[in-house]
């Protein structure tokens, strides 16, 4: 995908105002410099729906950016809770050979970790599951 993508092409979204759930499908590996528009996109839907409970479907994704993630941890994810009013819980939805990735990587953590945090985080292999937990995170 070319560097010029819409971020919208790049991240496809949906609230799913049946489950109060924003739903996010990355189509592909973003480069580096499609990122920022992407996470702009993705602040835009959710303040307009007001939903602080997200899938984010990473399937198609084959790397984690460590520096990206830093940013998420310590930022985004601390401002967007704030921006919408209560804890951010983000399920995402992942490939077995990225969560493998994932859960191996260095400062892994699960979600009982984020305890103290205004927002919880946590990887799953299928959607029932991704939901079920962001449906239980309801009433944290």
């Amino acid at each position: 995908m070319a560097a010029t993508a819409l971020p919208e092409v790049l991240l496809p979204t949906a609230h799913r105002a049946d489950l109060d759930i924003l739903v996010g499908r990355w189509s592909c590996q973003p480069e580096p410099d499609q990122l920022p528009g992407a996470y702009a996109h993705l602040t835009r839907e959710a303040v307009a729906s007001g939903c602080r409970f997200w899938l984010q479907d990473i399937r198609s994704r084959t790397l984690n950016d460590p520096h990206t993630t830093q940013w998420l941890l310590t930022q985004y994810f601390p401002q967007m809770a704030s921006q919408l009013g209560g804890r951010l819980s983000v399920a995402y939805l992942t490939s077995p050979t990225l969560m493998e990735l994932l859960v191996n990587a260095p400062g892994f953590r699960t979600p009982d970790a984020y305890a103290t945090e205004p927002f919880v985080i946590a990887f799953f292999g299928t959607e029932g599951e991704a939901l079920t937990w962001l449906e239980q995170q309801r009433s944290h």
